[in-house]
């Protein structure tokens, strides 16, 4: 794929010239999906640029967003791109205490914010950002609950789109445009922070151009594509579906209501293309599973057999089925699989992805095995997206693939794998210490521990999260984690073994599917606590790791764990936004349950 050798606000004004009344993004308010079309989204953007211009924000300037994803997101970004401003997101679900770092850190100057709850977290902070001059908040419900001297600080997202309309300097955005540059940076994204402080990587446009070819060709997208935008949009996973592909292609967007409304958007949208991480892969597997709890008798049967029927199809070729098999799955599918994938609402996609994290193959193999066309991919945010995955119909089930269009890979010491190309971002925002540590010779140092495997990539883990037991046997938590959490009744499982005996585990049950195991048994209780306590779920938790532990070598098999009382939590620096455990945090808070493991 050949792409013109222009930025993306470029881009976005090229595609509203070119197909002025294709519709971009599909917006669903109060049940009704709105459309909006390439003249209307660079309109729109133009107008947002232009008042943050009369703001003050100058070309280089940060814009921050802090939202849900929503049309007011990519229009806060697109407007900042098309007067040469850089967009800096932030996760709406983090603390006040979060929100004030990147803000403060990123040195940003107006922040977008979707609500009430979000402009709180800011005004919380006000006194410790003092570059802050200005909060634009979308929805202006609860505005006139703040002081006037608070008030003096905020506009409203129609204010500024109506300054910029009135403000008929369409010039200011043509010579932005004009003086744009590919190695300008257009887009900041910050690290979870799993282990210290979030980073700020630079994006360049080049970076961001860079990377769509190999996304395209590898995930077959084309103009007609369509993708329901839901992950945060602060997360580079995201930003590849949602504004990098979509404007160089043509392909359309589509916001739901709310994050809460996924599931029933998923099914009114029935996207070509679908991206979840392992946690919203692993949700849905396990709801199948408490679908299938409460089906019971023939309609049991029927989807048991077929499983079992069609599962040694996962991993096979299409192309490669034999008549018999065809019709096998025709079958099935007919009967069982056809209703599971509208109720997922996935039955139109042509290739669903997932990335960010491990997952246990035996989640991508059950996909698969309903004919969803599932593959693992991988990426990082210091790769502007995607850099490795499956063809959709030639996946080996645990490898993420092999490098995209455009991106050289090798293997370095100790294994780590190490890129190469113009998706290669151009740096950490004010740590140069960390850009050097990371970016050497113009190779991109992962982090990520490879392994190859019949020309396949398979990601063994980080580098800094490889332990090593007291006999000295080197071990990789993500994949005991992994066999674990592939139980449809285990949310979370945090092995504990650097210089140990054994294995052990922190262990988080999944609450639905183990409150409808309770249930269906007739075994009360009332709450996480109540419930994680019960002898009946420890026996079924020593079941499935029992399970878990017969995939596992001896060395790696878990021997005891603690069962988790509550919930992880980002509030109490549990889990990181993207909801990365924090093994340091955890294994703080956890201290004393974890020494009892080895009493």
């Amino acid at each position: 794929m050949t792409l013109p050798e222009i930025t993306l606000p470029q881009m976005l004004r090229q595609r509203a010239q070119s197909d002025p009344a294709r519709v971009a993004i599909r917006q669903k308010d109060f049940g009704i999906w709105k459309p909006f079309t390439w003249a209307d989204y660079h309109r729109r953007a133009s107008a947002f640029g232009l008042g943050l211009s009369a703001l003050g924000v100058p070309a280089g300037g940060h814009v921050g967003v802090l939202s849900e994803n929503r049309i007011e997101w990519v229009l806060a970004q697109m407007g900042a791109g098309l007067i040469g401003a850089v967009t800096v997101g932030v996760y709406p679900t983090s603390p006040s205490s979060e929100v004030a770092y990147v803000v403060g850190h990123a040195d940003i100057t107006v922040m977008v914010c979707e609500d009430q709850e979000q402009t709180d977290k800011l005004l919380e902070a006000r006194a410790s950002l003092p570059a802050l001059k200005k909060i634009v908040v979308m929805e202006t419900k609860g505005l006139r609950s703040f002081s006037a001297a608070e008030r003096e600080l905020i506009t409203t997202f129609a204010e500024v789109e109506r300054l910029g309309e009135q403000s008929g300097a369409q010039a200011t955005i043509d010579a932005a445009l004009a003086a744009q540059r590919l190695d300008d940076i257009g887009l900041m994204i910050y690290t979870s922070g799993s282990t210290g402080k979030p980073k700020g990587a630079m994006l360049s446009w080049r970076n961001i151009r860079g990377v769509v070819p190999g996304i395209v060709e590898r995930l077959r997208m084309d103009a007609g594509s369509s993708h329901l935008s839901y992950l945060p949009l602060c997360h580079v996973a995201e930003q590849m579906l949602t504004s990098f592909v979509p404007a160089y292609l043509g392909s359309q967007v589509n916001f739901g209501e709310s994050i809460r409304t996924v599931q029933g958007d998923l099914r009114e949208v029935a996207p070509s293309i679908f991206l979840g991480v392992p946690r919203i892969w692993e949700k849905m597997h396990a709801t199948l599973s408490i679908k299938r709890q409460e089906a019971g008798g023939l309609r049991g049967a029927l989807y048991d057999r077929a499983l079992a029927a069609c599962a040694p199809l996962a991993a096979k070729r299409r192309a490669d089925w034999s008549l018999a098999e065809r019709a096998r799955f025709a079958w099935h599918y007919l009967l069982v699989f056809r209703a599971l994938q509208n109720f997922c609402g996935l039955r139109k996609a042509r290739v669903a992805l997932t990335g960010a994290a491990p997952i246990p193959p035996d989640v991508v193999r059950f996909f698969r095995t309903l004919g969803v066309p599932l593959i693992e991919v991988y990426g990082l945010t210091e790769s502007s997206g995607m850099v490795t995955g499956h063809p959709v119909d030639e996946v080996v089930i645990g490898t993420v693939g092999t490098p995209t269009l455009g991106v050289e890979a090798r293997i370095g010491e100790q294994g780590e794998l190490q890129l190469r190309g113009e998706m290669v971002f151009c740096g950490y925002y004010k740590n140069p210490e960390a850009t050097a540590q990371s970016i050497v010779d113009g190779w991109l140092h992962t982090g990520d521990v490879v392994r190859e495997e019949a020309g396949q990539l398979r990601i063994v883990d980080r580098l800094k999260d490889i332990m090593i037991t007291a006999g000295g046997k080197n071990l990789t938590p993500s994949e005991i984690e992994n066999a674990m959490k592939a139980s449809p009744y285990i949310k979370e499982c945090i092995v504990v073994a650097d210089q140990r005996r054994f294995v052990s585990a922190l262990v988080m049950i999944d609450f639905d599917t183990v409150a409808q195991w309770a249930q269906a048994r007739r075994i009360a209780f009332t709450h996480f606590r109540s419930l994680a306590e019960l002898p009946e779920v420890r026996a079924l938790i020593e079941q499935e790791v029992a399970r878990g532990n017969g995939q596992l070598a001896q060395v790696s098999q878990i021997r005891k764990f603690h069962l988790l009382t509550k919930e992880l939590d980002h509030d109490d620096g549990e889990v990181t936004a993207t909801m990365k455990v924090r093994r340091a945090s955890i294994y703080k808070a956890y201290a004393e349950e974890i020494e009892t493991l080895y009493a």
